[in-house]
């Protein structure tokens, strides 16, 4: 009985792309949970500086720890974020096609990744993701601001510092809403 070589090929190309799979799937599940992880961490960072503020008898200026934390943190979660789309992305657009060649079924190979981006209220919870986003990342560092220029008479040097973290805060902003994949699918 002779063997079919194309077939074996195909065989071991649909393995390996199925292999693949998993370990996108399993980086994208770690990137979700340590991304969801960083929204912990950026309110207790928010929680330990308010607190060390109000525990350090009038230092208002130590509010001006909260934007850089802020910043990082949110730089972090936009960084994670956005792989775990472009994951989605490679399974749905390269790798899922890729494989239909092989096994042409219907519904198609991976039809997950298309369907949950079908839901009609996709776009109306991303937009909430985005306020949300927004409004951890970069209300409440600009709420922290206006708090420590209004408290006391502001120091040049600290409020020139100020006005960088205003600059940083608004690139991450600028960023977070370039990045909120509010078009339709």
């Amino acid at each position: 009985m002779a063997r079919d070589d194309s077939t074996d090929g195909e065989a071991v190309t649909g393995r390996l792309l199925i292999l693949e799979y998993e370990q996108v799937k399993e980086e994208q599940r770690a990137r979700i949970g340590f991304r969801d992880n960083l929204l912990y961490a950026t309110l207790a960072s928010m929680a330990a500086i308010v607190t060390l503020c109000l525990q350090g008898r009038g230092r208002p200026q130590l509010l001006l720890l909260l934007p850089p934390a802020s910043a990082l943190l949110g730089w972090a979660y936009l960084v994670n974020d956005e792989k775990i789309s472009a994951i989605g992305r490679y399974v749905r657009e390269d790798l899922g096609p890729r494989l239909g060649t092989l096994a042409p079924v219907r519904p198609p190979v991976f039809g997950w990744e298309r369907a949950h981006r079908d839901d009609g209220r996709r776009i109306s919870r991303k937009r909430l993701q985005l306020a949300a986003d927004l409004l951890l990342f970069t209300v409440a560092p600009i709420a922290a601001l206006i708090v420590y220029w209004t408290s006391e008479p502001v120091r040049a040097v600290l409020l020139a510092v100020s006005v960088a973290e205003v600059a940083l805060i608004g690139v991450l902003a600028a960023q977070i809403v370039l990045y909120a994949d509010l078009r339709r699918p």
